[in-house]
């Protein structure tokens, strides 16, 4: 048997590949000329397959995507070619969920205000009262310090692609006490502490019962530009949309006349339609909107699970074992 590797890794990644190979021959290709000339008898591939590359192959049964998104990945080609895909799914799920509890706690507790008033030397609660709430309002009211607080646990968290990182996200709302309901096209089956997964037919009810609606789902055909004017229209004008799935899931113009008109209340995207965001992008000067620069996934453990995935696969597909994340190639996921 026989592996192409295309461009070519370090040699300290290298050795552990050969060792995870055994027997099976690894050619480390730094440019596609070289990779073509070699994939013609090849088994299996890691790195970026081109239709020049795949044309060229006669024997190949499995590909390994070293990215976890495969929009700018698969190719008609290959989505007809007989060989299996893997990707890199679930690297990133606890650092992405950790990420999106930041922005949720920073919108229940108003903590991007009080940053930004930390800086002013302002004392100003959020709710126009000064100084600490009073108890004293009377039968069944409460104080306006109290309402702009919100309580995680009272609050609804809906969560729109529950893969890897949409499942981390939900198990991190149900430990606030959050309602979590996922959506999915594939799961149906709920985890603990999870209290439904819908499918993608009640969009429009889900958005309708979020507090907070995070968008977990990769690039396909059938969620790009789904978010529009009228989507947003379905949510609660109290209700923050938190975007860490691919920035053209939601069209930033209509999501920022939606901001501006107050059909929500705000957003945090760590992802968008253009990267890098322009400077002169209305979302910028917005005060309900957080925006960071597409670093959700950013770990020290990346690099050592990323390589722990190639290994895990060439040892599975020299032992003819089930690959670990084989994707649907027409779908991208």
């Amino acid at each position: 048997m026989k592996m192409v590797i295309f461009p070519d890794v370090d040699a300290e990644r290298l050795a552990k590949i050969e060792q995870a190979a055994g027997s099976m021959q690894v050619v480390n290709c730094a440019d596609e000329d070289k990779a073509a000339g070699h994939i013609a008898d090849a088994d299996c591939f890691f790195g970026k397959l081109t239709p020049r590359l795949l044309g060229a192959a006669t024997k190949l049964r499995w590909v390994q995507s070293p990215t976890a998104s495969l929009e700018h990945y698969v190719f008609p080609a290959l989505v007809d070619h007989p060989c299996k895909l893997t990707n890199m799914r679930g690297l990133f799920s606890d650092v992405i969920a950790d990420q999106v509890f930041g922005y949720i706690l920073c919108f229940s507790r108003h903590l991007l205000t009080y940053i930004r008033r930390q800086h002013e030397a302002s004392w100003a609660p959020v709710g126009g009262e000064q100084g600490r709430p009073s108890f004293a309002t009377g039968p069944g009211q409460i104080g306006s310090i109290d309402r702009a607080h919100r309580c995680l646990a009272d609050l609804t968290l809906g969560v729109f692609g529950f893969g890897y990182i949409g499942e981390e996200i939900g198990r991190r709302g149900a430990a606030f006490g959050m309602r979590v309901i996922g959506m999915d096209p594939l799961k149906t089956e709920a985890p603990e502490g999870v209290e439904a997964i819908w499918p993608p037919e009640k969009l429009d009810e889900l958005l309708a019962v979020s507090d907070f609606f995070v968008i977990a789902a990769p690039h396909t055909p059938e969620t790009e530009r789904l978010f529009r004017l009228d989507k947003l229209r379905k949510m609660q004008p109290s209700a923050v949309l938190i975007n860490i799935g691919r920035g053209v899931i939601v069209p930033l113009d209509d999501l920022v006349e939606a901001l501006r008109e107050g059909v929500i209340a705000g957003a945090a995207l760590d992802v968008y339609e253009t990267e890098p965001l322009p400077a002169e992008h209305p979302l910028w000067r917005m005060d309900n909107v957080i925006l960071t620069p597409h670093v959700a996934g950013f770990s020290p453990r990346i690099a050592e699970r990323h390589l722990g995935v190639v290994l895990d696969n060439v040892r599975r597909f020299v032992a003819g074992e089930p690959l670990r994340n084989v994707v649907d190639k027409a779908k991208w996921f």
